[in-house]
């Protein structure tokens, strides 16, 4: 059973910068790709980025893309979700998941097996 342990979040000021880290409890998290999900009060859980096996290849919601920034470091089994620029809007509970894959791409639908428990990040001046 993968776990998944989400930290970083924290309150900033509009136009600041924030890293999440996803902490995987495998050293074989190179076999996962790694998507960030968010979901703010009232609305639906919708998926921020992802990143493949390899990290040669990501995707990114239109609402993040040129903002948000994720990386993986496979030898410390830990995925990163750099976010700059932060707007209000983006405040919300971040999760990250893990699904084991042979694929060489990834997906921000949520089909993915594994799930941290979350991380509040929180936009506001």
């Amino acid at each position: 059973q993968l776990q998944l342990v989400e930290s970083g979040g924290d309150l900033v000021q509009p136009g600041g910068s924030l890293r999440l880290s996803c902490a995987a409890s495998r050293s074989s998290l190179r076999y996962y790709a790694i998507a960030w999900f968010r979901q703010a009060p009232g609305k639906e859980r919708e998926g921020v980025g992802c990143i493949s096996t390899s990290g040669s290849s990501t995707n990114y919601a239109d609402s993040v893309k040129g903002r948000f920034t994720i990386l993986r470091d496979n030898a410390k089994s830990t995925v990163y979700l750099q976010m700059n620029s932060l707007k209000p809007e983006d405040t919300a509970i971040y999760y990250c998941a893990a699904q084991l894959t042979a694929q060489a791409m990834c997906t921000i639908a949520p089909l993915y097996d594994y799930w941290g428990q979350g991380t509040q990040v929180t936009v506001s001046s």
